[in-house]
């Protein structure tokens, strides 16, 4: 039932006694989770005592809880006005202005409550925050160390930390970080994924793999990851057949595709490749369309948790899969990267065109692993964060014998390769 202030006859002004009931009444709606009537009430006390900065606060915390932050921004404003020594109240102030994205005025609002708790990692780690939002990174990282100087194990400092120094290439430091963040909470997924990836990112499969599987347990870019209804294998011996698959949901995807190229590398076993249409047409292998009935398999198995499975290592990468297509090469330079190519070269965009084609520069993307892997020159550009699988190191990899990695610093090279050809 909505909120019901209580008026005195012919609207004459509520009494000191009424107000106090209202604020009672609004705190015991508030704790009891019903914000929506919270509110009304509090903004009721608010009209009788516009000057009340513990009224305003609490209006604005109200409205804070009901995700109208615009709405919260006035009364938590004056609240800090009214409260200049009330740490809370400019904590909660920053909150809203972050959430807005007003962080340089969320920062003064920290800076002030820092002074009036200095011991307070809480408030110092979301000062970094705020400096992190605003590019201040080293400022950013002090104010996490500075949080962590008085609470050790605080876990949301420990990991902002670790994203700040394995950017800038800490990567010791950034995994002490997440060894101290994952004593505190050792189940936590998003934090076992960090580690692993950090690990995986400087070639060391031995101890990344186990974490990387903790992606499993997280969505992927806000979209679930797709599993069947089948026993995850886990490298024991089948009595049935073996499925694998790409784990992002969309199975026709850019992605889905790309791993499956990339990964579809198993020994002599009874199993079937899901997968889309497209690479179906391509694979010289068992294939299935996801949706198929899954009767007589025994198991299933990501394609990306296969080089935990099978002990896979950067030096003993299996021999891709066979493919029905055959290169046809003609004069064709295939470009298949969103950097445009250099002035003066005559390219082929279109992926359908790549057996067609005699050398093939592209992005870590489908269109380039085919070509990698029906042995056409290939040179595949990565950015600094590319994926684990192609190890550390640029140039020749393991994975296509067709195939030169090279480093997004590495433009000019390129146009030298191009000019030779």
């Amino acid at each position: 039932m909505p909120a019901r202030l209580p008026l005195l006859d012919g609207g004459v002004a509520l009494s000191d006694q009424q107000i106090n009931a209202l604020a009672r009444d609004a705190i015991q709606r508030a704790s009891a989770g019903d914000f929506a009537a919270a509110e009304a009430l509090f903004s009721q006390v608010v009209d009788a005592r516009p000057n009340s900065g513990q009224a305003l606060h609490m209006l604005g915390q109200a409205r804070l809880k009901l995700g109208r932050f615009a709405e919260a921004r006035e009364p938590l404003q004056r609240a800090a006005q009214f409260l200049p020594k009330e740490p809370a109240a400019h904590v909660n102030l920053a909150g809203c202005l972050s959430v807005l994205g007003a962080h340089a005025e969320a920062l003064v609002a920290l800076e002030r409550a820092t002074k009036l708790a200095p011991d307070s990692a809480a408030i110092i780690h979301n000062k970094g925050r705020a400096l992190e939002a605003l590019g201040r990174l080293d400022e950013a990282e002090q104010a996490y160390t500075d949080a962590l100087s008085i609470d050790h194990r605080l876990m949301p400092s420990l990991s902002a930390r670790a994203a700040l120094l394995a950017a800038r290439g800490d990567w010791a430091g950034a995994l002490s970080d997440l060894d101290m963040a994952l004593t505190s909470q050792p189940n936590d997924a998003q934090l076992r994924l960090r580690r692993g990836e950090l690990l995986l990112a400087q070639g060391d499969w031995m101890r990344g793999l186990d974490d990387y599987d903790a992606r499993l347990e997280l969505p992927e870019h806000g979209h679930p990851r797709w599993s069947p209804d089948l026993p995850r294998w886990q490298g024991e011996r089948l009595d049935g057949r073996l499925l694998v698959y790409p784990e992002q949901d969309n199975i026709e995807s850019d992605a889905a595709m790309r791993d499956t190229l990339m990964l579809a590398r198993l020994p002599a076993m009874d199993f079937a490749i899901q997968c889309s249409f497209k690479v179906a047409g391509w694979l010289d292998l068992p294939t299935v369309r996801r949706g198929d009935p899954l009767d007589g398999f025994a198991a299933a198995i990501p394609l990306r948790s296969l080089p935990k499975v099978l002990d896979w290592t950067l030096q003993t990468v299996p021999s891709p899969p066979p493919l029905h297509l055959k290169a046809e090469p003609d004069e064709r330079i295939g470009w298949f990267s969103t950097s445009d190519p250099p002035p003066n070269v005559a390219v082929e965009r279109d992926p359908e065109h790549v057996a067609r084609c005699r050398l093939v520069v592209g992005d870590d993307h489908a269109p380039t692993h085919l070509a990698a892997i029906l042995g056409i020159t290939t040179l595949m550009r990565l950015p600094h964060s590319a994926d684990w699988l192609w190890g550390p190191q640029r140039g020749p990899s393991p994975w296509y014998h067709s195939i030169e990695t090279l480093g997004g610093d590495a433009a000019e090279a390129l146009v030298a390769r191009l000019a030779r050809c």
